[in-house]
């Protein structure tokens, strides 16, 4: 395995995690626990490993499954560039593929906004969004932002010198300030230039029409919980609270972080999604787990 090979796979499922083919892809898959099924989706540039601590509190009521996007952590390469739109693809191929019913699923950023589209295909329990992408009108600001960040990584896919550190600010001061998510974002940012072709061609996708979820995600019919990180400063919870309002059966918390509440406040965010689960009336560990 290469030096960035490894960076890559030290941010994704643990080591010897299935590997699935699905649509042309091997996506690393880890499935953890019994119970009810809780699907778990990274943001761009991360991993599976993002979820490792709030895998390890639940998987004695739930069975857990994180996987890996293309080109993360530990699954193959993807012919097809990033995007939303594909990660949904995916998503539909492989809980078809290992016959998961009606998880809940938990997504953070881009995985946040797979998880809407996939939810308005299949069904699901319920949805868990964690400053997900798409609840932002794709306007010409926007379009300039994205064009701006896809600049910013452009330069640290040709292998740009000053990246690197530029990337590392970033990261402790925008994405993932909190105390809590120190050694991730340490791993995240060690990844960086192994990232940086994705997270080009990801935000580049942003700035698509087709990026706007809003409709989509007000038109469902299954319970979510918007779980924001007050500080996050790349998708601020201000842009998407008029579309949170029109969503049918949402409820929103606020957590003190910049990007992924799981992992800067793990302790409150695990508490909340418990009382929120549990309102849900899914069967607890002991009952007849879900088909998988």
């Amino acid at each position: 395995m290469s030096e960035i090979e490894s960076v890559s796979a030290a941010l994704g499922v643990p080591a010897g995690s299935a590997r699935v083919p699905v649509c042309g892809v091997q996506l690393a898959v880890a499935r953890e626990g019994s119970g009810p099924p809780v699907v778990c989706l990274h943001a761009i540039g991360h991993g599976g490993g993002d979820y490792a601590g709030l895998a390890a509190a639940l998987r004695s009521r739930y069975e857990v499954i994180r996987i890996d996007w293309p080109g993360h952590g530990r699954s193959g390469s993807d012919a097809q560039p990033p995007s939303a739109q594909r990660y949904a693809e995916l998503l539909d191929a492989v809980m078809a593929r290992l016959q998961i019913v009606e998880p809940i699923v938990i997504g953070n950023s881009i995985g946040g906004a797979a998880a809407i589209i996939h939810a308005s295909r299949r069904p699901v329990r319920a949805l868990v969004l964690c400053d997900p992408g798409g609840l932002v009108p794709v306007s010409a600001l926007v379009r300039g932002i994205c064009a701006a960040f896809a600049w910013f990584f452009r330069a640290g896919e040709r292998g740009a010198p000053w990246f690197g550190r530029a990337y590392a600010v970033y990261y402790r001061w925008v994405v993932l300030p909190a105390r809590p998510a120190a050694l991730r974002r340490a791993r995240i940012v060690a990844a960086g230039y192994a990232s940086a072709g994705l997270l080009r061609r990801a935000w580049a996708s942003f700035g698509r029409r087709d990026a706007d979820l809003r409709a989509v995600a007000e038109s469902l019919e299954t319970p979510i919980w918007c779980a924001w990180a007050r500080r996050d400063r790349v998708i601020p919870l201000a842009l998407c609270r008029a579309s949170i309002r029109r969503m049918r059966h949402a409820r929103l918390s606020r957590f003190d972080g910049g990007h992924s509440a799981f992992m800067e406040q793990p302790e409150a965010f695990l508490r909340e999604f418990l009382d929120f689960a549990a309102a849900l009336d899914v069967p607890q560990a002991g009952a007849e787990p879900a088909v998988t």
